[in-house]
């Protein structure tokens, strides 16, 4: 059985806060712009536009707002024991899915129009079941996360090969897009960069340590021709590989 408690909206400016205290039923708190922290439990949790805290009836949670932004807050009452297992802040998805829901859910009981009471009952099953969907797709995730890992470990084993992006997308289990993404959210750069990245280290360590051919060190090093090499290299150094040789002692 599901059903609605409270709905309210505030503004919070920046600084404000709301020290610890519980409620009786479970709480969702949507952020509309702002950042901050919130306390949920025993876990800190850092919030900001976009994403949303769940909070099960009885667990002592707190918030402090940073930077100035809105707050949609909905209380209430369901049978879901999966609801009670997560006591965190997630994020919302790419088509802001509970953020279009809940702001329904705020013209519904705005509006009080007829059998308004029950449509909120009903919109309120709606919330929890796309709640669980976000937290399933969020354990999802962070299973998938750790294939980038093994993924990454590939690419450092072999990135003076012949690797493409898509067949890397291929072993992470997710699209192109998806994956590049990912990769970039996690590891800072975008997974073509990384791979230039171990590339210029490798051409760089061959030009101090070796007297190889510039030529023979790219293609060593995984770079489709000299040209690409050489290019890259002035780029990324603001020198060239003859330049950076004769000012590296061997």
């Amino acid at each position: 059985m599901n059903s609605l408690d409270f709905l309210f909206y505030s503004k919070r400016e920046s600084s404000r806060y709301i020290p610890l205290h519980r409620h009786e039923c479970f709480e969702l708190v949507y952020y509309f712009g702002g950042a901050g922290e919130s306390r949920i439990g025993s876990r800190l949790f850092s919030f900001a536009d976009h994403m949303f805290a769940v909070i099960s009836a009885g667990t002592i949670h707190d918030e402090r707002h940073d930077l100035e932004g809105d707050v949609l807050f909905i209380g209430f009452h369901s049978d879901s024991p999966e609801l009670r297992q997560i006591d965190a802040v997630l994020q919302d998805d790419e088509d802001s899915t509970l953020r279009q829901l809940i702001l329904r859910m705020n013209d519904e009981f705005t509006g009080k129009r007829h059998g308004y009471s029950d449509m909120l009952n009903h919109m309120t099953g709606e919330l929890v079941i796309q709640i669980q969907r976000l937290t399933d797709q969020r354990k999802s995730e962070e299973s998938s996360l750790n294939q980038l890992q093994y993924v990454r470990n590939y690419m450092e084993e072999n990135y003076r090969q012949k690797i493409s992006i898509e067949s890397l997308a291929k072993m992470s289990g997710y699209s192109y897009d998806r994956f590049r993404h990912l990769f970039k959210e996690k590891y800072g750069i975008a997974p073509l960069q990384y791979l230039y990245k171990k590339r210029m280290e490798y051409a760089q360590l061959m030009l101090y340590e070796t007297s190889l051919q510039i030529s023979e060190i790219a293609y060593a090093s995984g770079f489709s021709s000299e040209a690409q090499f050489c290019s890259m290299f002035k780029r990324e150094t603001g020198m060239t590989a003859k330049a950076f040789r004769r000012r590296t002692p061997r």
